[in-house]
């Protein structure tokens, strides 16, 4: 039997108790065309935030049994009603719920850096430059241990963005915690201080994961261990329901990072769901135009100066390329030169996260004291540079006729004192001085080309590429899109300086396609991108280079390697599955790849051998064989869950007799007591207790059998089954035989369609053409 997600080898080895395994046969079955292992031995555990976990899949097919069908036979029009109003009701809820966080957020990073660099400019203002240095490290490194502490031991499953652990989550992957409401309050918390101390993160993979834990807990009728339930939320009973809220919440978490309703449904479509219908399309926008909704009236309060010092600097939205844009033909051969180089950076930015995350890696298991001790030298080394290296920048004199007093004193502004004399500013200390949010409003500004010095720009530039590099992986909850956007701005203004003589194109201009280009090539998003980045500069002038610049950029990244999510997915663990097969999977078919043995219930089962089997095996999923006498040959009748024969036993609905179940039993049981308690595991068979009279006694499964499972014969392709079993959301495949003997052959689960278990499983494929052209290509990065 191919294994099910959540158990190790050990449980494969387990020897059969039934009876013998179906794949041994009366004629003995012909050898297989390739050598294979028994067993599936891939890890099937994963790394959730910083902590290594076990996984399990998702049960997205809808149950068809006798009793699932009794319960909704007796609905009447009024349940109906209220399943429906409240798919409508949920997304309300969460879309005003996501945007209060989201300027909760805002409000809180803006006030709380917002002092900081109010002292610490005081400070520099009278020249007391130790002290300022002092007062500006202490408190990013305050800020970034508490964040490491809190979530390094209340829940590390909130370190890092949230978009993978929500991404695979949206593929079929269960992983324990990741939407907990101890997780959720450590990523606000958590983010909003890391954010605060300088470190070179962003906010918006943290609302995406906030939104989803939001959705989530909504669906399953709140957090029972926090004693915050509600009854009349409990009408999501499934995995699908639950799935659809989660995909509008990451959507409003999107939408409320930037404000950017449209962009958010399409980054959700584009990026996070791998299931998609026009209904949750619907859904999707109605949850981000309560976001934009709501964030709007909240703003303007704001801007009335009733909220400190949000609302100074701009935080979500970049309106800074309002006036009108005008560029000719021969600005394009520059904008697509732009494009090829920042899709190659952005492939070369994935590769360095990617090396450094392996290292954080090692570390991190070394225990809790590493993680936080890295978080802490990550954010000294931090501090050092961002006060170190505007020394080394010159002093400018003040433009005459700007629209904000220059030098700046304060947070806020192009123009930085710093350490210069009055009438002088420092460009670099512009920039590192600043809330990464002000930075990018500072580089896309527009009418300000001569304002930085291209030697500033590309310290600047590079020490984005590398900080952004080495503080994602922290046990710190972080994002990347906004360093991304920001180093991307820097590229851009860079790139402008040297080559923007020849165009009519200004240097914000510049910074906004640099910025599309390093996204395009390290994200590989186009059309979500596309509209995040129209939203964020209120123009729609930018439409057509916009387009030009993701279109080209992601072209390029393809070339060398995989988009970032997806290379963090692979370093976790995740047994994602991509909506492609590999081109060595038509080579096999599904009989080549299942392995044994095989589990399988009578239709009338002892209740002993089910707790014997439940106890031993690590299965989520058992064939249901009827057997003579009562039909004629073995015939194959469904399948039954793990959860389901659990609260079989805990509900105790025995029989003294192998004897079918009379309709009168239905009454004893709800559909409640079958429906999935939440997030993370369910009960356990070690928590049922039977008595040896009990043990003796038999249980009929036909009526909570799934009649209907998915099947399909050995001879079928596997890259064929692979598209069925991802587009139909499956936790189990049946494989039948060709011909009749045994009535199932096997079980597919989705770790039987992992490349590592296969080629484990069939060797020679390493040096099969096809997966060599794919595979060896990215050698080349």
């Amino acid at each position: 039997m191919a294994v099910p997600n959540g158990w190790g080898a050990a449980d494969v080895e387990s020897p059969p108790l039934l009876r013998e395994p179906l794949l041994q046969q009366d004629q003995p079955p012909p050898p297989p065309l390739l050598q294979r292992s028994r067993s599936n031995s891939t890890s099937q555990v994963a790394v959730v935030g910083s902590n290594l976990c076990p996984v399990e899949s998702l049960d997205y097919e809808i149950i068809e049994n006798d009793f699932f069908k009794q319960d909704w036979r007796g609905r009447g029009k009024t349940e109906i009603f209220q399943y429906i109003s409240m798919k409508w009701i949920f997304c309300l809820l969460i879309g005003l719920i996501v945007s209060l966080i989201g300027f909760f957020n805002n409000l809180a990073i803006e006030n709380i850096s917002g002092m900081k660099f109010v002292i610490t400019s005081y400070m520099m203002l009278h020249r007391r430059f130790g002290v300022a240095f002092t007062v500006f490290a202490a408190s990013n490194f305050s800020l970034a241990l508490l964040a490491s502490l809190i979530t390094a031991f209340i829940a590390p499953e909130a370190a890092g963005s949230g978009i993978p652990e929500v991404k695979a989550y949206l593929n079929g992957i269960d992983a324990p915690a990741i939407f907990s409401f101890r997780t959720l309050l450590v990523k606000i918390v958590g983010s909003i201080l890391a954010v605060s101390s300088s470190l070179h993160i962003g906010k918006a993979g943290p609302m995406v994961h906030t939104g989803a834990c939001i959705a989530a807990i909504l669906g399953q009728g709140g957090s029972k261990k926090f004693g915050l339930t509600w009854k009349w939320l409990r009408v999501f009973k499934n995995d699908r329901d639950r799935r659809d809220l989660v995909t509008c919440g990451s959507a409003a978490g999107m939408a409320a990072a930037f404000r950017a309703p449209v962009g958010g449904v399409l980054f959700a479509f584009e990026e996070m769901a791998s299931w998609w219908r026009s209904a949750l399309l619907w859904r999707s926008f109605f949850t981000t135009a309560v976001v934009a909704i709501v964030l709007r009236a909240l703003i303007d309060v704001c801007l009335r100066g009733k909220c400190g010092l949000f609302g100074k600097g701009g935080l979500i939205m970049y309106d800074v390329t309002s006036a009108n844009i005008s560029y000719h033909l021969w600005d394009v051969p520059l904008v697509i030169l732009l494009a090829v180089i920042g899709g190659i950076l952005g492939s070369i930015y994935n590769l360095l996260l990617n090396k450094i995350l392996q290292i954080y890696d090692v570390i991190n298991k070394k225990g809790i004291a590493y993680k936080i001790l890295l978080a802490c030298v990550i954010s000294i080394c931090t501090s050092c540079l961002l006060f170190g290296l505007p020394w080394v920048a010159s002093c400018h004199q003040c433009p005459s006729g700007t629209a904000e007093p220059c030098p700046t004193i304060g947070r806020s502004g192009n123009y930085k004192k710093f350490q210069c004399p009055p009438g002088y500013y420092n460009d670099l200390a512009s920039l590192f001085f600043n809330t990464n949010d002000d930075a990018i409003k500072n580089l896309f500004s527009k009418n300000t080309d001569t304002e930085f010095h291209i030697s500033s720009m590309f310290i600047f530039f590079a020490s984005c590429f590398f900080l952004s590099s080495l503080s994602y992986g922290i046990v710190v909850p972080s994002g990347l899109f906004v360093p991304v956007i920001l180093t991307g701005a820097a590229y851009g203004r860079l790139f402008g300086m040297y080559a923007g003589s020849t165009s009519t194109l200004n240097h914000g201009l510049f910074a906004v396609l640099g910025s599309a280009s390093l996204l395009g090539g390290s994200m590989r998003m186009t059309v979500s991108l596309c509209v995040i980045i129209l939203e964020l500069t209120d123009n729609l002038l930018l439409l057509p280079l916009i387009m030009l610049v993701l279109l080209i950029s992601k072209t390029v990244g393809d070339v060398f390697d995989a988009n970032i999510y997806d290379l963090i997915m692979i370093l976790k663990g995740f047994p994602y599955l991509e909506s492609h097969a590999e081109p060595y999977m038509r080579q096999l078919t599904v009989g080549d790849v299942i392995t044994g043995p095989l589990q399988t219930f009578q239709g009338i089962e002892k209740v002993g051998n089910i707790v014997h089997v439940l106890k031993t095996t690590g299965h989520n999923g058992f064939p249901v064989v009827d057997e003579p006498p009562i039909c004629s040959s073995p015939v194959l009748f469904g399948l039954i869950l793990r959860s389901h024969l659990v609260t079989l036993l805990k509900k105790k609905l025995f029989l003294r007799n192998p004897a079918p179940l009379g309709l009168d039993a239905f009454l004893q049981l709800t559909a409640d007591d079958f429906a999935k308690k939440g997030l993370g595991h369910g009960d356990r068979i070690e928590d049922v207790e039977l008595s040896e009279e009990e043990m003796e006694m038999y249980v009929d499964l036909h009526p909570f059998t799934n009649k209907s499972p998915y099947t399909v014969l050995e001879t079928m392709s596997l890259a064929k089954a692979l598209i069925l079993f991802r587009e139909v959301g499956l936790r189990h495949l049946l494989v039948i035989p060709m011909v009749s003997g045994v009535p199932v052959l096997g079980i597919l689960t989705r770790h039987d369609f992992i490349p590592e278990h296969i080629l484990k499983l069939h060797p020679k494929l390493y040096r099969s053409r096809s997966r060599r052209l794919r595979f060896q290509l990215p050698k080349f990065r």
